[in-house]
Formats: structure tokens, sequence, C-alpha cells
């Protein structure tokens, strides 16, 4: 049983002779992992060639990375109004995956055509290759002491330093829930989750990335109720929730359709 999750004492990591920014390493880790995991599932069908999964890898996330850090600038624009300089720091944290997932896909999109790879059946490869990547990344935010959640007693509590108790209106000692560790958990599941499906069904290609969206806008939704970081508020739910809302409801939408269509044509 525990009492409580501590954080980590600093942002970083040290290696011997070599310091690392946690943050930063999470997120290679993330990507190194989505990488392999893509290359594996590009093997197994038969897409492409062996170096294709890390060669659109280094066009797709570092567009991507742009795209995420843009969208955490853009919907939280009073963080950085007359701090421009700040808007370049992701290492201090804030990168937004709705403009990570949607740039990053498709600049790999982009870089799959151009090698005359199968988009429908790549972006099914990649599936639960990103669920991976976001599962290991948002230990990122744990070093950082970022992105928690409500306070609470509970025995998986989160302990942060006292600063950032009291930054976000409380007092030093409460302990919150650790978020990060609710939606790493929960994207490894959904990663376990389509691998199994995929290895039992083999949908239709495309359909396997539509079954992550929905069930990763489905997760992140309830996450993110649980939040307490400054943010827009429309309608009392929050930008993210809403965003998840649309999302989720287009992802299914697109399941729907595809379902019909396939039933129509076995009829």
């Amino acid at each position: 049983m525990l009492s409580v999750i501590p954080s980590p004492s600093a942002g970083s990591l040290e290696l011997g002779p070599l310091k690392f920014n946690a943050y930063g390493l999470m997120i290679a880790l993330a990507v190194l992992a989505a990488v392999w995991l893509s290359k594996k599932r590009f093997g197994d069908r038969g897409i492409g060639k062996p170096e294709d999964a890390g060669s659109i890898a280094m066009v797709a996330v570092p567009i991507g990375i742009v795209g995420a850090r843009l969208y955490h600038v853009l919907t939280d624009w009073e963080k950085f109004d007359g701090r421009l300089i700040d808007t370049i720091k992701i290492w201090q944290g804030g990168l937004g995956i709705w403009g990570g997932i949607s740039v990053g896909v498709v600049a790999g999109v982009f870089a799959a055509k151009a090698r005359q790879m199968p988009v429908a059946a790549g972006l099914t490869c990649v599936a639960p290759a990103l669920a991976l990547a976001q599962s290991i990344g948002r230990w990122g935010n744990w070093f950082n002491q970022e992105l928690f959640g409500k306070p609470t007693d509970l025995v998986w509590a989160l302990q942060v330093s006292a600063a950032k108790a009291q930054a976000a209106g409380f007092e030093a000692g409460t302990t919150f829930h650790p978020t990060f560790l609710y939606e790493s958990i929960g994207c490894l599941v959904i990663c376990l989750g389509l691998l199994k499906a995929d290895k039992r069904w083999r949908f239709k290609d495309g359909t396997l990335f539509a079954m992550y969206v929905a069930a990763y806008t489905f997760l992140r939704f309830f996450v993110e109720s649980l939040r307490i970081d400054s943010t827009k508020n429309v309608g009392g739910l929050r930008l993210n929730q809403w965003t998840s809302i649309v999302v989720f409801a287009c992802a299914v939408i697109y399941l729907a359709a595809s379902n019909k269509k396939s039933g129509s044509r076995q009829a």
C-alpha cells in the first residue's frame, strides 16, 4: 500500500558525468518507443522498408512538437504575453497533445506518401505506438511537478513541493490526484487493447486509428475534469474537455459510417 507518491526533488537526471533534462528525456524515450513499435508493425504487415518508421518520425516528431507547443501557447497566451522568450522553453513543460497529434500526424501522412506508403495502413500501424508514446511522455509532468489534479488523501495521492502546492493555491503538504499517472496507465491500456483487438479482428485500414482517437479522447475528458491548472472554461467545462467531446464525436461518426459501409458491401 502506498501512503503517497513523492515527486522528484529535481527536474533532471544525472548519469555519471551526464545530466539530462527529465522532461526532454521522457519525450525522447517516448519517441524511441513509438518508432520501435511502428517499425515492428510495419514489418508484420509488410508495409514499406525497415527504415521507413525512423524516416517518417524524423519529419513528424519535430513538426509535431512545434504544433504541440503552438497549441499550448495559443490556448494559454496570458502566460506568455510580454514574455515571448518563454514560448520556446519547452523543457519547462507545456506541450498541447491536440496540436502535437494533429500536426504530427498530418506531417507523417505527407512523409509516408512521399515514400509511397499506404496512408490508411500506416495509420493503423502507428495508432498503438502513439498511445505508447503518450504513456511514457506523461512522466515528464511528474518530474516537472505540473498538471496534477484536485486535492485528495487517497493512498496513491501525489505529493509536490511546498512551493508548487502554494502556487496552485493550497497549503504546503496538500496532496493531489496524480493525473499524469492516470493518463499514463490509461494510454498503456489503450495501446495494449488496440494491439490485442487488431491481432484478433484485423480491422479495415484506418479503423484502428479512429479507435485510438475515440479511446484517448474518452480518457482525456475524465482526466481533464480532475486537473486544476489554469485554462479557459466554456459552459462549465475546460477547453480541452470540449476538444475531447468534438474529436470523440468525429471518431465515433467515422467508425459508425465505416462499419455501415462495410455492412452494406457484405450484404
